[in-house]
């Protein structure tokens, strides 16, 4: 039923109930709607096969986060952003006090729309050397170890290869895979991020997908956090005739000349940049919460 490529479970569940009617209910499936921090949240919590099958989504929880004051630059809306993502994956983790965690930045560094990885775990405060050699100094830190894994084109290697070699190694509790995602609407390019439980596929969104990361393939948690940096052209062209009046066509409707076509915002850079930072700032509140903005930006500068 769901034809328009999506990442977001957000998306795909208000896509089915589109189709099916606003009085439709969608099987196997929860949703409700919450404000942390002066942002909205959206919680999707897939709770079967059949409600798998209808969104196209593993079971687990997908909880969106709508930024839109952090590229308005509202007062205080990168702190904000902090703490309601780093509350929400604090939420996810469920982790003992002083497990270790790896965090694993996914995608290419020199496209940009496929940066956010590799850019968040620049921004991400690694301890697992600083507790190991100076625990006097440094025990009250959980360990965590960053990765930019890189591409199969760049590294010969795939990322997922990479992370489940080094996971291996250093022996973490979780993994934190960072990665761009696709999104179904223009709207929520930039500004929206998702963390999901449940793994993720790197490049699905663009139908390069490649292997999975999750706990079936790891053996231990994956938590992803994605942020759509993309659009299918076909899936955009569907939506904006719908706008116009002109709602009966589907992507496979315009096949052709923009096949395997995807846009993104001609600031795409600054998205990036901003999103990237939130991202691994929230992060390190989450794994270390005795941490506050400022301290971040002292350890990482």
């Amino acid at each position: 039923m769901l034809t328009r490529r999506t990442d977001l479970a957000a998306e795909a569940a208000q896509l089915w109930q589109e189709e099916a009617g606003e009085t439709a209910r969608l099987p196997g499936v929860e949703a409700r709607d919450s404000v942390r921090e002066g942002y909205k949240v959206t919680t999707v919590r897939i709770l079967d096969e059949e409600g798998a099958r209808t969104l196209g989504k593993p079971t687990g929880t997908y909880i969106t986060l709508e930024l839109d004051g952090l590229l308005r630059r509202e007062e205080d809306a990168f702190p904000r952003a902090v703490r309601v993502l780093a509350a929400e994956l604090a939420g996810l983790l469920k982790l003992p006090e002083g497990a270790p965690v790896l965090v694993a930045g996914l995608g290419n560094r020199d496209i940009t729309p496929d940066g956010v990885g590799p850019k968040a775990a620049g921004h991400t405060i690694v301890t697992r050397h600083l507790v190991e050699r100076a625990p006097e100094h440094f025990g009250s830190f959980r360990p965590v170890s960053a990765l930019a894994a890189g591409v199969l084109g760049t590294t010969g290697m795939e990322s997922g290869e990479l992370i489940a070699a080094v996971a291996e190694k250093i022996r973490p509790a979780c993994v934190l895979a960072v990665d761009a995602l696709a999104a179904r609407s223009v709207k929520r390019v930039g500004r929206t991020v998702q963390l999901a439980d449940t793994g993720i596929v790197p490049g699905s969104g663009v139908g390069n997908a490649r292997a999975a990361l999750n706990r079936e393939t790891l053996g231990i948690p994956v938590i992803a956090i994605g942020v759509p940096t993309v659009v299918d052209a076909a899936t955009l062209a569907c939506d904006l005739l719908a706008e116009a009046g002109r709602g009966d066509l589907e992507p496979e409707a315009l096949a052709g000349a923009g096949q395997g076509l995807i846009v993104t915002p001609k600031d795409v850079d600054a998205q990036v940049e901003d999103l990237a930072k939130v991202i691994g700032y929230g992060i390190d509140m989450a794994l270390q919460p005795g941490l506050t903005v400022e301290d971040i930006d002292l350890l990482v500068s």
